[in-house]
């Protein structure tokens, strides 16, 4: 398909969707897991704990999808969830020592996805992109009245 100004947003609809095939398939080649829980794993490999809605909010998924997706982390022995001190009403995820070790394969995926999106791409081209990708991220939130 041949991609216009005025189809951009499925453009960027297309590259989500085949970069989230990206990485199921490396993915699916070493762990019974998908992008989102690939994604989870990322967020949390910065040692930061976080509540299942700073989770859903950071990877656009609601909180029952969420919820659905922790269960199998915690299945698998990668993720933990604890009380929130601060709010007894929510608990907080973060990575076992299990889950710690698919830093490594998190950040390599990753490493390998970008690789195969800015083949070919300068840095002022990489940057110029960020920057429009920015700024059109913004113009939709700012129509929405809320941010992600």
């Amino acid at each position: 398909m041949e991609y216009t100004e005025s189809s951009v947003v499925s453009l960027i609809s297309h590259l989500h969707t085949i970069t989230a095939d990206f990485t199921n398939a490396r993915l699916a080649g070493k762990t019974g897991m998908v992008s989102s829980h690939g994604f989870i794993l990322y967020l949390l490999s910065t040692g930061e704990k976080l509540t299942k809605k700073e989770i859903a909010e950071k990877i656009n998924r609601d909180k029952s999808t969420v919820t659905v997706l922790i269960r199998k982390l915690i299945d698998e022995g990668l993720v933990k969830e604890e009380v929130n001190a601060e709010d007894s009403r929510s608990k907080l995820i973060s990575l076992t020592a299990k889950g710690k070790k698919y830093k490594s394969l998190t950040s390599s995926i990753s490493s390998d996805l970008l690789s195969v999106c800015y083949e070919g791409f300068s840095d002022a081209e990489k940057k110029t992109l960020l920057k429009l990708l920015q700024k059109m991220n913004k113009n939709v939130e700012t129509n929405l009245g809320i941010r992600y």
